[in-house]
C-alpha cells in the first residue's frame, strides 16, 4: 500500500506530498492525521526552513473522501469528524513556526480549497483551480473557507463562490489575490521548490515572527498590531539575523541567513 503522504527534503524546503493520486488526493483520515503530524514535526526540526505543500497527479485535494463516511448515521458526525482531522490540520498549518507555501498543482476542492488558501503563500499551475463545492451537496463550507475566502475577496464575492461552486482558474485566482503567482505547468515543481529555496535564504527568525503578527493582526485592533509589533521588533532585534543584517549592510554584501557566526 502506497503511503499517503511523500516527504522529501531539499535545500532546507521541506515538500510534503499529498499521494493518493487516484482518487485526485481525496482526503481520508489516515492522509489527514499523518500531514497533521508531519507539519508539526516539521516546526521541531531545525534544518527545515521552509515547508510545501502540494498534491501527486493532476489533483491537489478534492476535500474529504465521504466514501469513509458513508456508514456514519449519528447527528454529530460531521463535526466530529472535521474536530478530529481538518481541523487540527488547518491550526498546524496556522501555528507552524515556518512559512508554509501550498502549490496548487491540480484542482483544489471542498476542504481541499481551504488548504489551498491556507498557506502563508499559495503558487499555483496554469492547470489549477478551485472550487468551493459544498453547496453542490447541500454542505456549508469548512476546514476554515468562511473565514479565509472572505478575507481575501470580500464577503459577496465569497458568498457567491460558495453559493454557486463557481470554479476559479489561475488568471482570475491572481487577480483576485487568491494566489500569488502562477508558474507554467511543465515545470511547476521546479519553479516552487527555486521560489522556496529564496524564502528558505530569508531570516528565519524575522519570518516567524512576521508570521505571527499577520495572523494575530487579523483579529484585533489597529491599536492591538502596534503593540504587537513593537514587542515583536523586541524579539527580531535581538536574534543573530538581525546583527547579520545590519553588519551586511554596513559591509556592503549580501546578508548570509543560513549560517549562524
Amino acid at each position: 500500500m502506497s503511503q499517503p503522504i511523500l516527504s522529501e527534503l531539499k535545500q532546507r524546503v521541506l515538500t510534503l506530498t499529498l499521494n493518493r493520486p487516484e482518487t485526485l488526493n481525496s482526503a481520508n483520515d489516515e492522509l489527514l492525521l499523518q500531514l497533521t503530524g508531519a507539519i508539526r514535526d516539521a516546526g521541531q526540526a531545525p534544518e527545515v526552513r521552509v515547508v510545501v505543500l502540494t498534491g501527486a497527479g493532476r489533483g491537489f485535494c478534492t476535500g474529504a473522501d465521504l466514501g469513509q463516511m458513508n456508514g456514519a448515521a449519528a447527528p454529530d458526525r460531521f463535526s466530529q469528524h472535521l474536530q478530529h482531522t481538518f481541523n487540527p490540520l488547518m491550526l498546524a498549518i496556522r501555528q507552524l513556526p515556518k512559512p508554509l507555501i501550498t502549490a496548487v498543482n491540480g484542482v483544489a476542492a471542498g476542504a481541499g480549497a481551504s488548504i489551498a488558501l491556507g498557506g502563508d503563500i499559495r503558487l499555483w499551475s496554469a492547470q489549477a483551480s478551485l472550487v468551493e463545492l459544498f453547496s453542490n451537496i447541500g454542505l456549508v463550507p469548512d476546514a476554515g473557507s468562511t473565514w479565509l475566502l472572505p478575507r481575501l475577496v470580500g464577503p459577496q464575492r465569497a458568498f457567491e463562490l460558495m453559493a454557486l461552486a463557481e470554479k476559479v482558474l489561475p488568471d482570475e485566482a491572481l487577480r483576485l489575490g487568491l494566489c500569488e503567482r502562477v508558474f507554467p505547468a511543465e515545470r511547476f515543481h521546479e519553479d516552487v521548490q527555486q521560489y522556496a529555496e529564496r524564502l528558505a535564504a530569508r531570516p528565519a527568525t524575522a519570518l516567524r515572527l512576521t508570521k505571527q503578527a499577520l495572523w494575530e493582526g487579523q483579529l484585533g485592533s489597529f491599536e492591538e498590531a502596534l503593540l504587537r509589533e513593537a514587542r515583536l521588533q523586541d524579539q527580531a532585534g535581538a536574534s543573530w539575523e538581525h546583527a547579520e543584517g545590519v553588519q551586511a549592510f554596513k559591509e556592503k554584501r549580501a546578508p548570509d541567513f543560513l549560517t549562524q557566526k
